[in-house]
Order: C-alpha cells, then structure tokens, then sequence
C-alpha cells in the first residue's frame, strides 16, 4: 500500500536542536529505508522545510513504525501526517458500458 507521510513541525522545537550530527545520521536513515523499498520517494516541500515521503508499506501501521525509526522521529524532533493512499477509481467511468 502507498503511504504518503507529511512532516509536521513540533510545536517548542527550536532549529539550533537540528545539529549537523542527528542530520546526517537522519539522512543515512532515510537511505537506508529508500534501498529497502519501504521509502520509495522523499521530497521537501517548496513553500517550507518540511518533508513529503511516499512509503510502500502493508499498511499505516507498518508505515507508522517505519517513521519511528528515524532519528529525528526518536529525538521527538518531527512528527508525521501519515494518509494511506488507494488508486483512484474514477478511469472505470471511461470504460462502462452505455445503455
């Protein structure tokens, strides 16, 4: 199932918090997810620093797990929106049979 996780800023958390250190060690996470297929894309949005991952996962819970393994997740740094994604149905009216 694809998840789509938005970054939400918590509240109190002040950037000096954000060190090169737990950046760094953040991204190697995240790679480490993208190279076993659990984050399938990641994106910062353009209008501010936050970020947008697109998770295969089995399920929210799987993909909410996922998430907690991130260090700034684990330092309470950020959290996530996580919204399960399904295709969308509407193309079937394309093809229906007329009667």
């Amino acid at each position: 199932m694809k998840i789509l996780a938005l970054e939400k800023e918590v509240p109190g958390i002040t950037d000096n918090r954000f060190t090169p250190e737990i950046l760094r060690t953040e991204a190697a996470r995240a790679w480490e997810l993208h190279q076993a297929g659990m984050i399938r894309e990641l994106y910062f949005r353009h209008d501010r620093q936050e970020a947008v991952l697109i998770l295969e996962c089995k399920d929210a819970e799987e993909a909410r797990s996922v998430l907690a393994t991130l260090p700034l997740v684990k330092e309470g740094l950020i959290t996530f929106d996580i919204i399960p994604l399904t295709a969308y149905p509407g193309f079937a009216r394309l093809f229906e049979k007329k009667e």
